[in-house]
């Protein structure tokens, strides 16, 4: 037998190699866990700049929808949610003395340039009468009713009952201009429209073109009003040039609409699309239209179709109150567009009564913001919607006045992504500058807005710099190739 000394190794060789195990790994361990660790706030961090500076808005809204955390990482909005305060070249005197202004005082200011050309929704008048078509039957109050399924993108408002078949209606002489309106109405026939991303002006006209047959969803107008997805503004004029390209229907916008109005509309069978500001949850401010398709005075509510929120409990419509309603209208001076049949024109105008002519409608919208802005000076809306209605009536100078006492206040920051009559009213009156630091707002805050870069055009090309002047319009038309006013100007400058 062996020997167990020769055949065993020294206890000093066990105590060593022990040693070199336990120096040896220790420090490789701590280098690779710093490494990993470098590896992951690397990681992490490029991940964040991704986020906020590579992906397109679309494109992050979906990373915060499977990682709602991540929207933290998001580019702040300005402080406060408000339009950043410009210097303006008006004083505070000159906005208080349009509280007492008579609209009627001829005080229009030429334009500065006549290659200018802003669209106006202008309808030719018709000799079709009204008195064979005919007008919706009147509904009770909505109920709630039971959905088995979720919503789908294309979800149908109520079937109406069997003696109102959709569309099917009788003559309502006393629903006319001045009449007594009915307690509570109902569209029927409204297709709902889920919007896709960025996409509710498209989804919106779609649902109210629905109405008479449409088949097409909002794919189809969004790929003629927003080719560019990440568009952050589809203007009422172009929805409504878009019904009369694409359809063989007719719409008409104005401004200044009145509760009532609404109600009459939905009374007589015409479909209503209005323009508001909206604060969604975790949303800052945003503009925001909605289709119009009930109203109920006994619960004081509009009910509408919206492409964000949905129908509404039992798809009678999203619940509004009529002050809420008013309240978020007033952002964008009431603006509304109206989808009709050309043979039911003559109805409708009766209907509109003064609201019919663009010049009248602007004027009434004045009125009121006049008088909303001397029950309270500080109402930055109010302002801004004489501002607008001013320059509807080409009286630059009094509505250069009203924007600057608007600034002043501070209107929500997103506010000129949707309307530029700031923008107008500055060009006709030669301040430039102004204009330019409109469009660099826009430009820090969101750069795929065309209009944005036709005004930056028109100034560049009044200041004489033509290939600048050029470049801007190529770029408005690169984020939209269906810009007509681009075009033109473009055309123009060439």
């Amino acid at each position: 037998m062996r020997d167990l000394d020769d055949t065993q190794p020294s206890r000093s060789y066990y105590l060593q190699d022990y040693n070199l195990g336990v120096r040896g790994p220790p420090k490789l361990l701590l280098w690779s866990v710093i490494l990993f660790a470098l590896l992951i706030v690397v990681g992490v961090g490029g991940a964040i700049v991704g986020f906020r500076e590579v992906l397109q808005p679309a494109q992050q809204q979906r990373v915060i929808d499977q990682l709602p955390f991540m929207r933290m990482f998001k580019e702040p909005t300005p402080v406060g949610g408000l339009f950043p305060t410009l210097a303006s070249r008006s004083g505070e005197s000159d906005a208080l003395a349009l509280l007492d202004m008579p609209l009627e005082l001829d005080s229009a200011t030429p334009p500065a340039s006549a290659a200018l050309s802003t669209p106006v929704a202008v309808l030719v008048e018709t000799a079709v009468l009204a008195t064979t078509v005919p007008a919706p039957t009147y509904t009770a109050a909505p109920t709630t009713v039971a959905i088995a399924t979720a919503i789908a993108t294309t979800l149908p408002s109520p079937a109406p009952p069997a003696a109102a078949a959709a569309n099917e209606i009788t003559v309502a002489p006393a629903n006319l201009s001045g009449g007594e309106l009915p307690s509570s109405a109902r569209i029927y026939g409204v297709l709902h429209q889920q919007q896709t991303w960025n996409n509710c002006g498209p989804a919106t006209i779609t649902m109210s073109i629905s109405y008479y047959g449409w088949q097409q969803d909002q794919a189809a107008a969004g790929s003629a009003l927003k080719p560019n997805r990440e568009d952050k503004n589809v203007s009422p004029h172009e929805m409504a040039a878009y019904v009369e390209e694409a359809s063989d229907l007719k719409a008409l916008v104005r401004m200044g609409g009145a509760l009532d109005l609404l109600k009459r509309l939905v009374a007589n069978g015409f479909p209503v699309v209005i323009e508001t500001g909206a604060m969604f949850e975790a949303y800052d401010w945003i503009g925001h239209y909605r289709a119009l398709v009930a109203y109920d005075d006994a619960y004081q509510r509009f009910y509408f179709f919206d492409s964000f929120l949905g129908v509404g409990d039992g798809a009678q419509g999203v619940a509004i109150s009529y002050d809420e309603v008013d309240r978020d209208w007033q952002a964008f001076n009431r603006t509304f567009i109206v989808v009709y049949e050309p043979q039911r024109e003559g109805l409708l105008r009766s209907l509109m009564d003064s609201h019919w002519d663009p010049q009248d409608a602007a004027e009434l919208a004045f009125d009121v913001a006049q008088s909303e802005a001397r029950e309270d000076p500080s109402d930055a809306f109010a302002w801004f919607n004489m501002g607008t209605s001013l320059v509807a009536l080409q009286r630059y100078q009094e509505a250069a006045a009203a924007f600057d006492q608007s600034r002043r206040l501070g209107p929500p920051w997103r506010m000129m992504w949707y309307q530029f009559g700031a923008f107008e009213a500055y060009y006709q009156l030669g301040r430039y500058d102004d204009v330019l630091s409109l469009v660099k707002v826009n430009l820090n805050n969101a750069e795929e807005i065309e209009e944005t870069y036709y005004w930056q055009g028109l100034v560049l090309q009044a200041q004489g710099k033509p290939e600048q002047a050029a470049s801007s319009f190529r770029r408005a038309l690169a984020y939209n190739p269906n810009y007509d006013e681009a075009r033109a100007a473009l055309a123009r400058l060439n």
